[in-house]
């Protein structure tokens, strides 16, 4: 029976709709990435406004919660994520780095470096979603911390991966992107922030 078994599935793995795959995986995608961003906090969430405190414990409690950052910042798709923006009032935030796209994570951060050159470019956010809006940031930051054991860490980051840190830096501190945009940008992403009613048929 085994062999009659092979023949019959052949045919069926050859008629697959390569399209119909591809939409599967996508939408697969699009429910992981729902999900993702359902459990960050959004705009405008108080607790994004808050700074978070210095930690002291290195413990299982902080390799969970860098655990959880690194599978929801994965999960939705984003380049990095910050403790406040699961409710968490801690100073540690993740950043994909390395030309493998991988995750790392630093506790109680400090820039220590940063180059007198800038530049402009649109950000988005995981917790102000639908919003993109133009922000000056350092071209190259050094930056130092420990690792989610406590180790020592330095990182030279420039480019892509420099503006990451530099917005995870300031969610650490309670600033937003439209705290650092245009007055004609900010205006135009609160107005896509701002809470739209909800019209519905009276019984």
């Amino acid at each position: 029976m085994a062999p009659e078994a092979a023949v019959t599935l052949a045919p069926m793995v050859e008629d697959r709709d390569p399209v119909n795959d591809e939409e599967e995986l996508d939408a697969e995608r699009e429910a992981k990435r729902y999900i993702a961003l359902a459990q960050i906090r959004q705009y405008p969430d108080p607790v994004l406004r808050m700074r978070a405190r210095e930690t002291e414990q290195f413990d299982d409690d902080l390799e969970r919660l860098v655990k959880r950052m690194t599978a929801l910042m994965d999960g939705a798709n984003g380049a990095g994520l910050a403790a406040t923006q699961v409710g968490v009032l801690r100073r540690v935030f993740v950043i994909r780095h390395g030309e493998g796209s991988g995750a790392v994570a630093l506790v109680n951060p400090e820039v220590i470096g940063r180059s007198e050159e800038t530049e402009l470019d649109e950000e988005g956010c995981l917790s102000l979603q639908r919003v993109l809006v133009p922000v000056e940031r350092h071209v190259t930051v050094t930056v130092a911390g420990r690792d989610p054991k406590g180790a020592d860490i330095r990182l030279d980051l420039e480019g892509f991966e420099a503006r990451a840190c530099q917005h995870e830096f300031d969610h650490l501190d309670g600033i937003l992107i439209i705290d650092r945009t245009t007055d004609e940008a900010r205006r135009e992403a609160l107005a896509v922030l701002r809470p739209q009613p909800v019209f519905g048929a009276r019984l």
